[in-house]
C-alpha cells in the first residue's frame, strides 16, 4: 500500500497523510486533474465518488457525492484556492447537504496537497488543517483518517493500470 504515514497533530490542528508512488509526479497529478480518475479513488472502496463538477482553477469548485453500500449519497465540495500543476493543490474541503449546498453545521478544513520527486517516484503529502480542535475531533470521529487512508490506497492500482 502506498500510504506511508498518517500523523494527527492536535496541537497544530492538522492531519497529514504521506503516500509514496512508483510513478512520476505528472502521472500522480493526473489522478487529481482528471475527474474520471479522481472519482475512482477519492471515496473509500465501499463509498465510490461521483464528480458532478470539477474545476481545478483558483476560485473553481469540485462538487461530488459518495454513495454508501446502502445507496445513500454523502455530498461534499472543494473550493480551489491555489493550484500549481503538476506540483500542488490547495482547497477548502467541506460537506454539503442533499441539494449540494454547503452544510454549515459540519467542519470545513483547508487541504494542502503537494507532489514531490522521491526515490525515483512521487511523494504525495496531504495536510488537512482545521479551525478548531472540536472540528478536527468531529471529522476524526466520522472516520476521516480511515476513509482517507483507504481512498488513497486505491491510487497505486490506478497508476499501475495506466501503464
Amino acid at each position: 500500500m502506498s500510504v506511508t504515514s498518517v500523523d494527527k497533530d492536535l496541537d497544530t490542528l492538522t492531519l497529514t497523510l504521506v503516500a509514496d508512488f512508483a510513478a512520476p509526479v505528472e502521472k500522480v497529478w493526473q489522478l487529481w486533474e482528471d475527474p474520471r480518475k479522481l472519482e475512482r479513488w477519492w471515496g473509500p472502496p465501499t463509498y465510490p465518488a461521483t464528480m458532478e463538477q470539477h474545476d481545478l482553477t483558483p476560485g473553481g469548485e469540485v462538487l461530488y457525492f459518495m454513495t454508501s453500500p446502502e445507496g445513500e449519497k454523502y455530498r461534499g465540495w472543494w473550493r480551489i484556492t491555489s493550484v500549481e500543476p503538476p506540483r500542488s493543490l490547495e482547497f477548502l474541503d467541506g460537506f454539503a447537504d442533499q441539494d449540494g449546498a454547503p452544510n454549515e453545521d459540519l467542519p470545513v478544513s483547508t487541504v494542502r496537497m503537494t507532489l514531490t520527486d522521491h526515490d525515483g517516484g512521487t511523494r504525495m503529502e496531504m495536510r488537512s488543517i482545521f479551525a478548531s480542535l472540536e472540528q478536527m475531533e468531529q471529522v476524526l470521529e466520522m472516520g476521516m483518517e480511515e476513509g482517507l487512508t483507504a481512498a488513497v490506497g486505491q491510487m497505486d492500482a490506478l497508476l499501475d493500470h495506466e501503464g
